[in-house]
């Protein structure tokens, strides 16, 4: 299927898609839309690579949160340095998807998603991905309600006042 003929139920399927083929969770819903602002899938991954398991493994800000932030850059980030008009409309984006994220999901931050300590030990090796790995995930869900917050701010973005933009 066409990107361009893609509803946004299939996407938010894709990004969950992607998480379970592989790709981090920032990858898997930044993967999922980047097709709209022309790029290819190659370029989307490698540019949320570094988000994965809540930052490059640390377990800070989750990485399908950070994806979606992404994407608001994509969307309504300034261009030009001094247009603090411009970034502090994206900044009040991206606070109200943060807002939405953790109300659905409960926190933001990745190690509080997982139920992980901050005392335990952090490394750059990704764990292997085994049925086992995914039934003890929520992982899955929170790309699902990541990529579908996203896909309902799009779905509303021309209704949008910019002092909410969720609303």
């Amino acid at each position: 299927m066409t990107s361009d003929k893609m509803t946004m139920e299939e996407r938010i399927q894709r990004a969950v898609e992607l998480f379970r083929s592989g790709y981090n969770c920032s990858q898997s819903v930044v993967g999922a839309f980047a097709d709209m602002y022309g790029f290819t899938p190659e370029q989307a991954f490698r540019m949320s690579a570094s988000f994965g398991a809540g930052i490059g493994r640390m377990r800070e800000t989750c990485g399908a949160a950070c994806g979606m932030f992404l994407l608001a850059g994509l969307e309504t980030g300034a261009v030009e340095g001094p247009d603090r008009a411009g970034k502090a409309a994206n900044y009040a984006t991206v606070q109200a998807l943060a807002a939405e994220f953790k109300r659905r999901n409960g926190a933001l931050i990745c190690r509080e998603l997982l139920g992980r300590k901050r005392s335990e030990p952090i490394t750059a090796v990704p764990e292997e991905r085994t049925e086992e790995y995914y039934k003890k995930r929520p992982c899955p869900k929170i790309i699902e309600e990541a990529a579908r917050i996203w896909a309902e701010y799009m779905a509303h973005r021309g209704e949008r006042q910019a002092s909410s933009p969720l609303t």
